[in-house]
């Protein structure tokens, strides 16, 4: 909290006066640990309690604060955007929305994986195994685990993927571009290890993220992993043709 008290004028409602001061200030980023409580704000701004009150509620219904309970309010963190129907990137995605992305990489190996294997249709031969805690402006936001076999992937264990995309490295390294695939998206609890690498409580929900990649006709990548339901929104984007036969297909399951 500033330590000067502002000077609040007599044109408009007090709690109007604080809340454009508090758009203000969360403009300039100055509460990024934490947000300050009804106490705080009363004695820095001089006001009732239902002033305050009244400032902070508006800045919930705007989406700017969330209030948990037993716990005080929260300021929302922008959404990191990824779009449904296409190949893309954490990487990018997280660089598009203005934080900076880096990884801490918990391993990166040779290994083998009776169910990875499977999945990539190579059993019984090696594959890299790439594990990832993603973190957006050094906030815990996804944990990526991907699967590659070997004979694809090898040159890879070289890479420092602190700061850089699979895909990208995977192109200019291995000389394999993924061309299609699938993914699939649901919600649902974390685990006791998931929570504690995302610092995120018992009942703030995950999505959970399975994707095969494909390079050409080959899978090339099957990837697993949980990503922050507060900080992720899934986008879809649909062009004009696609409309009518996109509604016939929805209602016929093909």
């Amino acid at each position: 909290m500033a330590a000067s008290q502002p000077a609040l004028g007599q044109s408009e409602p007090l709690w109007s006066q604080v809340l454009a001061d508090l758009r203000h200030r969360l403009a300039a980023n100055e509460f990024t640990d934490r947000f300050p409580g009804d106490a705080e704000l009363v004695k820095h701004y001089g006001v009732s309690r239902h002033t305050v009150r009244e400032a902070v509620r508006r800045l919930q219904s705007e989406g700017l604060l969330e209030r948990r309970r037993g716990s005080g309010s929260f300021v929302n963190k922008k959404a990191i955007e990824q779009p449904l129907g296409a190949l893309y990137s954490l990487y990018r995605s997280v660089e598009a929305a203005g934080a900076f992305q880096r990884s801490i990489v918990r391993h990166l190996e040779e290994r083998r994986d009776d169910k990875a294997e499977a999945m990539l249709g190579c059993p019984g031969q090696p594959l890299v195994y790439l594990e990832r805690l993603r973190l957006a402006d050094d906030e815990p936001i996804a944990l990526d685990c991907s699967w590659l076999p070997a004979s694809l992937a090898r040159p890879l264990l070289a890479v420092d993927f602190e700061h850089t995309a699979l895909y990208e490295e995977l192109a200019k390294r291995c000389d394999v571009q993924l061309t299609s695939g699938w993914e699939r998206i649901r919600p649902v609890l974390a685990e006791p290890a998931q929570r504690a690498l995302l610092r995120i409580d018992a009942r703030q929900p995950v999505f959970a993220i399975e994707r095969l990649a494909f390079a050409g006709p080959a899978p090339a990548e099957w990837r697993h992993g949980v990503v922050r339901g507060d900080r992720f929104t899934f986008v879809a984007r649909w062009a004009e043709r696609t409309l009518d036969t996109g509604f016939e297909q929805a209602h016929m399951g093909t």
